[in-house]
């Protein structure tokens, strides 16, 4: 018997591999073959036995023998992880300062990661029986526009990496861009595989119902979270076994096996669901574009609404823009957008006359509306107005939701809930009053104010159960709804025929927000939910297509740019104050977080962080209490990094990382590279 040691990363915040011993027989295949890198292995550790991934292999450990573990098994009949992948994960791990372990591990399906191998076993045997010969030809190609044509050739036709952001309006067509232009590459490269990214689980079935009818002879693999854990190892295998040729995903899909890649697509590329806000705390975007330099692949950025950063890209030449200024619709055209002065047209129920008027002559004409807020539930708060008692909840720095159909407060923090008192806690009051306006409550004010309308409300509530939400986006696409009421679940990507009217609510709070990136978001969001309409032509009799804003503030710049649908001097003018102001993408930042029961113990934990390690050309901004400051009774406070080279920093991070991680300290602290909320 020969023997080898095996080095093997796990899932475990030591930034350390661990070695182990293998025995097996010299010159023999199948399950007694030397193990190779990249493939799975069963060991022990601590008291329980957990699943590794095998980075390396050594004739020797440093390891006395007498305290060198044997490893289980290893995972012979599951084709070893690509050294192009691997690379990927250490990339990950060392941008974002996190152990090898804890991002390769996290990114396999959970039953690859299980002691046994059966759901394993049944995966390879399930696809061991589907044909692996795809018919690539795609079926009812539309003749594009010009400008369409030009950027799937673009895309289609690009050797090397070769990064492209696709800026389209709304209705553009920038789907059939990416459709036409992977019909070109699995022609040019028939055993190729493409990645196609969504920012949210709901925007995959229309995407993939569009795939698949697209081309009906390939084989198509989704993954998303919403994947029960068989079907997302089906998913994930055909993918690593080269067999599914598309693969169709939200962010986790970036660190899926594609041993084939020739092509990444990146939809909505400006979302902030792309980063994971939680555990490793990646940009999938990111990733991909590196993903996509490390394999000499191109990949294309799609937008209406490009980031800050990937349109400061295109215009100093690290991306190629590729532009679709029309709607692809030949009669659709741009919606009108209005603004509503509240202070001149008082609203009623949330409601102004002119909002109210234009939902009638919708409904009169058989079209649908859209009303837009971004806040789910009742109302925000209630409050007891003899003593000034409002519906805090006890965990956290945050209010109680009303979900007034349910009788409950609820914290959209911590999940705490409980039933709506009778009176007040305080003094005793029975006339207990919502204050402010959620979904539910629009949805309660259409209902009297248009008894005869179908009203279909799409939020997190109301689509919790799995399938709930593309059933109720099939409602509307067959016509059934005349009102929709919706969150940002219903804001973009969506192509809704019949809707000429969008009517969005509130949206001024976000002109107030400290965060430096409100603006950037809001105006996204605006444009995004403002191009639901109108998206087909205009039919004869019907109503042009129309965008209401409800505002206090109608000569706020921001809503000028939306109004003539102007992202491009928008963009610029962020871009130049970003830059007056030393932010990025001009400046490059991470985020120390510390939790603790106490906010005096995680400030004093961040103040020994920030005095720890010499900086010089480093700036350490003193440590804060954030926003939320207190969630599920534990107490949150941060301390911001900042520094002009990105080299630099991560220079700084590693030594910083390892200089924290050998303090003894009972506060749980975390840092994220590239921050989105600060």
């Amino acid at each position: 018997m020969a023997q080898c040691i095996l080095r093997i990363a796990l899932d475990t915040p030591l930034n350390a591999v661990f070695d182990y011993r293998w025995q097996y027989e010299a010159g023999v295949g199948g399950d007694g073959a030397r193990p190779q890198v990249g493939q799975l292995a069963l060991v022990p550790f601590a008291r329980r036995e957990v699943m590794g991934l095998i980075v390396g292999l050594a004739e020797h450990s440093e390891v006395p023998a007498d305290k060198l573990k044997d490893a289980l098994a290893v995972r012979h009949q599951l084709a070893p992880l690509s050294a192009q992948w691997l690379a990927l994960a250490g990339f990950a791990a060392d941008y974002y300062q996190r152990p090898l372990g804890e991002v390769a591990l996290p990114g396999l399906p959970k039953n690859l990661r299980v002691l046994t191998t059966v759901a394993l076993d049944r995966a390879i045997k399930k696809l061991g029986k589907l044909e692996d010969s795809h018919d690539h030809t795609p079926l009812n190609m539309p003749q594009l526009n010009p400008e369409q044509q030009a950027a799937a050739d673009y895309i289609g036709g690009a050797q090397g990496y070769q990064p492209a952001l696709l800026y389209g309006v709304t209705g553009s067509g920038k789907t059939e861009v990416y459709l036409q232009a992977c019909a070109q590459v699995l022609e040019r490269e028939p055993q190729g595989q493409i990645l196609i990214m969504v920012p949210e689980i709901n925007l995959t079935p229309q995407l993939e119902g569009n795939i698949r009818a697209r081309f009906p002879g390939v084989m198509l693999a989704t993954l998303h979270s919403s994947l029960s854990e068989g079907e997302r190892m089906l998913h994930w295998l055909a993918a690593h076994q080269g067999q599914a040729r598309i693969v169709l995903g939200t962010r986790l899909a970036i660190l899926s096996s594609l041993p084939k890649l020739k092509l990444i697509v990146i939809d909505e590329e400006h979302d902030p669901s792309y980063k994971q806000q939680e555990g490793l705390r990646y940009s999938a975007r990111d990733l991909a574009v590196w993903r996509a330099w490390q394999l000499k692949i191109p990949i294309v950025l799609g937008s209406a609404t490009p980031s800050l950063e990937s349109w400061h890209h295109a215009q100093g030449g690290r991306y190629r823009l590729l532009a679709l200024r029309e709607r692809a619709v030949k009669a659709a055209v741009l919606p009108a957008v209005k603004l509503i002065d509240m202070e001149r047209d008082k609203p009623r129920d949330g409601l102004t006359g002119a909002l109210v008027a234009a939902l009638k002559l919708r409904m009169a004409r058989g079209e649908q509306s859209l009303l837009f807020l971004n806040r789910r539930g009742y109302a925000p708060v209630i409050c007891c107005e003899s003593c000034g008692w409002i519906s805090d909840c006890t965990r956290c720095t945050s209010f109680m939701v009303l979900h007034k159909p349910e009788h409950r407060l609820r914290c959209h923090h911590c999940s705490l809930e409980m039933r709506i008192p009778h009176h007040c806690p305080t003094c005793g009051n029975v006339d207990l009053q919502p204050v402010g306006r959620g979904t539910q409550r629009v949805e309660e004010g259409l209902q009297a104010l248009f008894p005869e309308a179908r009203i279909l409300r799409i939020d997190a509530d109301s689509t919790r159960k799995k399938g709930s939400a593309q059933e109720a986006f099939d409602t509307v696409h067959r016509g059934e709804v005349d009102i929709l009421i919706g969150t940002q679940m219903v804001a973009k990507g969506h192509d809704f025929k019949k809707l000429t009217l969008v009517g969005i609510m509130n949206p001024d709070t976000a002109l107030f927000s400290q965060d430096y990136r409100a603006s950037e978001r809001l105006f996204a969001q605006l444009m995004q939910v403002a191009g639901r309409a109108g998206r087909a032509a205009q039919t004869e009799g019907g109503s042009a297509a129309e965008v209401l804003i409800q505002t206090r503030y109608t000569q706020h710049p921001l809503y000028s740019a939306v109004v003539h649908h102007d992202y491009d001097h928008f963009a610029s003018a962020l871009l130049d104050e970003r830059k007056q102001a030393g932010l990025p993408p001009y400046l490059f930042q991470a985020l120390l977080r510390a939790e603790a029961p106490e906010l005096a113990t995680a400030i004093e934990f961040l103040e020994i962080a920030r005095d720890c390690v010499l900086h010089p050309g480093i700036t350490i901004n003193d440590p804060i209490p954030m926003t939320m400051t207190r969630i599920h009774n534990v107490d949150r406070a941060q301390l911001l990094v900042e520094c002009a080279s990105r080299p630099n920093l991560q220079v700084f991070l590693k030594e910083w990382m390892d200089t924290l991680r050998s303090l003894k300290t009972r506060v749980k602290w975390s840092l994220e590279v590239d921050p989105l909320d600060i």
